[in-house]
């Protein structure tokens, strides 16, 4: 095979206060038509940095040196007019996030046509018949009726798929994934490996493919580079690798998977939380007296319950009802039927009564970033609920903010540093310590690994388990990723829009699914072994 993308000796480094900061040292790889190259690496490891190094991506204040050739053209130092004609046309990217890349303000008929009128001078009918071809071929059903759409109108993995068809409209020669599927589902998430595969053979492209997740890498890759700290300390073909890793943070890596089972729930153990028949219906209102026409079924009549010491995990597409649940559950949201809570039914609890409760009912979210107030301290943070609770007043705070901290496996010494000065696995920590230092009884966990590293989320997941059974906190755990809710539940609930499919013990539902909406989910997750 000939290399279409061959990267030596790539050096960036970037000015930060003052400072100088190498992201990527001497870092050589190649990938030929045809082929998928896999760069893999925890986050900060200069995996997205080499990628946009490849068509000048990266701002003024981005130091590269080294040799980056498309074909015989050297990339690096090229002058703008080359690099815009490249990007987008012989070299193409698929980010993560696809909102962030899609302009929300325009239809998705606009978005496609304008890469179409730039590259090919495709317009009006010529472009259309082209737009709707893209959007077939990456399985978007309806595609003539979606043309007037809006990025917020379309579910994520429909919006992944638009991100798709926009990267080869113009038939490049290498597709550059950066983290294409892991905000998504499982059934979503196969979906699109699949089609890249597809897509990759039909059209013969090079695909360089940036993940944090060996899984996937195992599915979809032909070779790998391992990159820590800027540099590849381990590259070759996917199977060897695999199965005879050389270097000790390949090996790390590899073992990096949540595994284990959580302690047993002691017999004796209370009923912290139980619901009975609830129900979640948004009403669907129209007309200028806003009348209801119709209900937007979000859960549907369900019944749970949850010990001290017991997991709940709850699993499901998005959108199929799980974080709604939760919601309702505590009393966050308006629903239907009879939840109580320590045998106390909080239907006939006041506002304040609830209020009082809020101490014993904590959630910890998907992204620690957002839900992290940049304004205010890793201290400040954490004592918020203890200042609104009245919770120990008799203790001083710090001191308290510093037990909690040390509990969760944080240095104390940084309680009054700013979220933006911690990884994501810290920050990830400091949200378990907000919830933790007001000492719950339930913990709803929603999404609480699935933005991790792999190494931070068997860290996070033997955090929580400890924590739960040094304190015997009853969880609700949300997730798509099937692993990590093996690696935590006792019992495990499937949803699929707004039903509860399946329920049962852990292991039961793993190893022998009943319902076959469960049996699809497992068949779609990317396999681990």
């Amino acid at each position: 095979m000939s290399a279409v993308l061959q990267v030596k000796d790539l050096r960036v480094a970037f000015r930060q206060d003052g400072r100088r900061v190498e992201a990527v040292k001497g870092v050589s790889f190649t990938v030929d038509k045809g082929e998928t190259v896999a760069l893999v690496g925890e986050s900060g490891s200069g995996k997205s940095v080499s990628a946009l190094s490849t068509v000048s991506l990266l701002g003024e204040s981005a130091e590269v040196t080294g040799s980056v050739k498309y074909g015989d053209t050297e990339m690096v130092g090229a002058d703008e007019a080359h690099l815009r004609a490249v990007r987008g046309n012989d070299i193409s990217f698929i980010f993560q996030e696809p909102m962030t890349s899609l302009n929300p303000l325009h239809t998705l008929e606009k978005q496609l046509a304008e890469s179409l009128s730039l590259h090919q001078g495709l317009v009006g009918a010529a472009a259309r018949q082209r737009i709707l071809e893209l959007m077939q071929r990456v399985g978007i059903r309806d595609a003539e009726s979606r043309l007037g759409a809006y990025p917020h109108q379309l579910s994520g993995g429909q919006r992944q798929r638009v991100m798709i068809a926009m990267a080869l409209a113009n038939k490049p020669d290498i597709l550059i994934a950066d983290e294409p599927t892991t905000a998504l589902d499982v059934t979503i998430q196969a979906q699109i490996l699949d089609l890249l595969a597809e897509l990759r053979e039909r059209e013969g492209m090079g695909v360089l493919f940036i993940t944090h997740d060996l899984a996937i890498v195992r599915r979809i890759a032909d070779r790998v580079c391992v990159m820590k700290d800027g540099e590849i300390v381990e590259t070759g073909p996917t199977a060897e690798i695999f199965t005879n890793p050389q270097h000790p943070y390949t090996q790390k890596l590899l073992a990096a998977e949540p595994s284990g089972i959580p302690d047993p729930v002691p017999e004796d153990a209370p009923e912290i939380v139980a619901a009975q028949d609830l129900k979640v219906w948004f009403p669907i209102q129209r007309g200028l007296l806003r009348k209801t026409v119709g209900h937007i079924k979000a859960v549907n009549p369900c019944s749970i319950s949850i010990r001290a010491g017991e997991t709940l995990g709850i699993v499901g597409e998005s959108g199929s009802g799980k974080t709604t649940m939760a919601l309702a559950i505590m009393r966050l949201i308006a629903s239907e039927g009879a939840v109580q809570f320590e045998g106390q039914d909080l239907r006939k609890w006041s506002t304040r009564e609830l209020r009082d409760l809020r101490k014993d009912m904590q959630i910890v979210f998907q992204d620690p970033f957002g839900a992290l107030s940049p304004r205010m301290t890793c201290a400040q943070i954490i004592a918020e609920g203890l200042t609104v609770h009245e919770v120990d007043k008799h203790r001083n705070q710090r001191e308290l903010v510093a037990e909690v901290m040390e509990e969760v496996g944080l240095d104390p010494a940084a309680m009054d540093r700013y979220p933006h000065e911690f990884s994501g696995g810290q920050r990830q920590r400091i949200a378990i310590a907000r919830a933790m230092v007001l000492r719950p009884k339930l913990v709803v966990l929603d999404e609480p690994t699935s933005a991790l590293d792999m190494t931070v989320q068997v860290q996070i997941v033997e955090l929580l388990r400890d924590l739960q059974k040094r304190y015997g906190l009853a969880y609700m755990f949300i997730s798509h990723d099937l692993n990590v809710v093996r690696a935590m539940s006792h019992s495990v609930l499937v949803m699929n829009q707004g039903d509860v499919v399946e329920t049962g013990p852990a292991e039961a539902v793993f190893t022998a699914p009943q319902a076959a909406y469960t049996q699809s989910l497992l068949s779609a997750a990317v396999p681990t072994e």
